[in-house]
């Protein structure tokens, strides 16, 4: 082997080692970025996540109150009925009375 040929040899492994070295460097560098960029996801994903449940129980709390307003209303309404029906029963039961002359 003479000079020219051992140069040309180590010249060339040289620069197998310099790209390969630049090579790794970039593949660090995108396997970073790459990683960055999942986290970054995941943590747009996460606040999504927590908004969306804050809503839900937000139109969860606001229909159980609207649920139990309809549910008080209507007990207030069956109550009324109820006593408006013993008043009627009573005043007629009171008239039957008073027409056959059984008062109280």
């Amino acid at each position: 082997m003479n000079a020219k040929t051992v140069y040309a040899v180590l010249f060339a492994c040289a620069s197998f080692a310099l790209f390969n070295h630049a090579a790794n460097a970039a593949e660090q560098g995108v396997k970073q970025d790459a990683k960055n960029a999942g986290h970054a996801i995941g943590n747009g994903a996460r606040d999504v996540g927590h908004a969306t449940a804050h809503v839900a129980r937000t139109i969860g709390h606001g229909a159980k109150e609207a649920g139990h307003g309809i549910g008080h209303g209507a007990k207030e309404v069956g109550h009324g009925v109820a006593h408006g029906t013993r008043e009627g029963w009573d005043a007629t039961k009171h008239a039957v009375k008073h027409v056959f002359g059984k008062d109280d």
